[in-house]
């Protein structure tokens, strides 16, 4: 049976010879180092990296080479994670009314470009119920309006539970989150939105920013906080806007943003490519 491969993620206080000891570690097993990308912050003292690891050759299991770098790992004072290869992350989609960011995800799974399972998909309206049922998705309506909102969070997370869901994306859910389920799944849930906000706040930001003439439009994919789009940023993308764009070519222009910059941050989170630092992500593209 073919050994799988594995991913490290790893922080710790900066210092002389990481490099040489984690890679150290790897070869003293007769693993080979695929991927080892690193960054120093040097204004915080911290080390960052992410190292991809071919375990074919490894001299001892693969559960041992994980366990026996606990003793590295501790001294040097690091948080690391493990990750077997292959995986797909199981993943929910939670949706209101718009589609873009949904197909957009839906497509590059199938290409597969996202090692995602996606378990389902819920959208506090049925608009987006054809597109699941064509995907063979389960789809969940959960009705939020009013007083039910309290609820219907409690319904998703109940199902978000029975799924055992790894990951969170919401693909313009257009409700706010309640701070508990913010911090029962940090670090887990990945949200995108038009990166006028908080400049344009309130009805339709397409039609403040063509009325103030901008120049760039662009989306932010972050996680998500209890601090209304505050969370730490994982990816960015802007276009550039001309004085002939209507507002329906910004929400055009706008729209593109949003499933590049999304689709580009949930492959990182899948593939381990991102590293929570306090309020800002440390992000190692492909």
């Amino acid at each position: 049976m073919a050994r799988p491969g594995l991913i490290l993620k790893l922080s710790c206080p900066d210092q002389p010879g990481i490099v040489s000891k984690i890679s150290g570690y790897v070869a003293s097993y007769s693993g080979n180092l695929v991927e080892f990308a690193q960054f120093t912050d040097k204004l915080a003292g911290r080390f960052f990296s992410r190292l991809e690891i071919d375990t074919a050759g490894l001299t001892v299991e693969v559960e041992d080479f994980i366990d026996g770098f606990g003793t590295l790992g501790r001294a040097l004072q690091a948080d690391w994670h493990f990750r077997r290869l292959p995986y797909k992350m199981r993943t929910a989609v939670l949706v209101t009314k718009t589609d873009h960011c949904l197909q957009e995800i839906l497509w590059r799974t199938e290409l597969g470009e996202l090692p995602v399972e996606i378990t389902s998909i819920i959208g506090n309206r049925d608009t987006c119920q054809p597109i699941a049922k064509h995907a063979s998705i389960p789809f969940h309506h959960i009705e939020m309006d009013g007083d039910k909102k309290a609820a219907g969070f409690a319904e998703i997370q109940n199902r978000l539970q029975a799924e055992d869901v790894e990951l969170i994306v919401l693909a313009r859910f257009m409700q706010i989150l309640p701070d508990d389920f913010c911090r029962a799944y940090e670090g887990r849930i990945i949200n995108i939105h038009h990166s006028f906000l908080p400049a344009f706040i309130g009805a339709n930001p397409y039609r403040q920013a063509y009325e103030r003439g901008v120049k760039l439009i662009g989306a932010t994919c972050h996680y998500v906080t209890a601090d209304l789009d505050a969370g730490p940023i994982i990816e960015q993308e802007v276009d550039r806007v001309q004085h002939f764009h209507t507002p329906n070519d910004l929400a055009r222009l706008g729209r593109d943003c949003e499933r590049a910059a999304l689709a580009r941050g949930i492959r990182y989170h899948v593939n381990d490519r991102t590293i929570i630092d306090g309020s800002r992500a440390i992000v190692f593209p492909d």
